[in-house]
């Protein structure tokens, strides 16, 4: 699972990166023809690991109720941001995955509720869930970088 671990620290720092380079009115807008912005894709990402990873497994998230229900799968950016949303997330990006890691190693995750994501594909158990999370969040890194250009 290193290798995965280590891909997603990868995409993660990118999406840090692109945090601390662009202003908050940069990371709000929301380009014509788009339904969300940079900063609801990437906190989606953390929303969507904690869900496949931790939500499926039973075992409590690090992220809120209320960042679910703004950033789960079929949401859209409904307030603006400011710095104190954006440093946050800029910790989430990394703690998460951390936690993620160091609970693997210690064979955190005992059970795990099947769940066929949007591409028919069914996860089964935690690496998977894992495995399939870097996918998820190399096609967000992707629009990102497509909203990048066009802000």
């Amino acid at each position: 699972m290193d290798f995965s671990f280590d891909t997603t620290l990868k995409t993660r720092t990118i999406f840090s990166q692109i945090l601390e380079g662009l202003t908050i009115e940069q990371l709000n807008k929301i380009p014509a023809g788009f339904n969300n912005n940079i900063y609801w894709n990437i906190k989606h990402v953390v929303v969507t690991q904690q869900l496949l990873i931790y939500g499926l497994s039973s075992l409590p998230m690090l992220v809120t109720t209320e960042e679910v229900e703004d950033y789960r799968k079929g949401t859209k950016p409904t307030k603006v941001v400011a710095a104190p949303d954006i440093n946050l997330l800029k910790e989430q990006l990394f703690f998460t995955l951390e936690k993620t890691k160091k609970d693997y190693s210690e064979g955190v995750f005992k059970n795990y509720t099947e769940y066929t994501v949007t591409t028919k594909s069914t996860l089964t158990n935690v690496k998977e869930a894992i495995e399939f999370n870097n996918f998820h969040e190399g096609i967000h890194l992707g629009y990102v970088l497509a909203l990048k250009r066009l802000i």
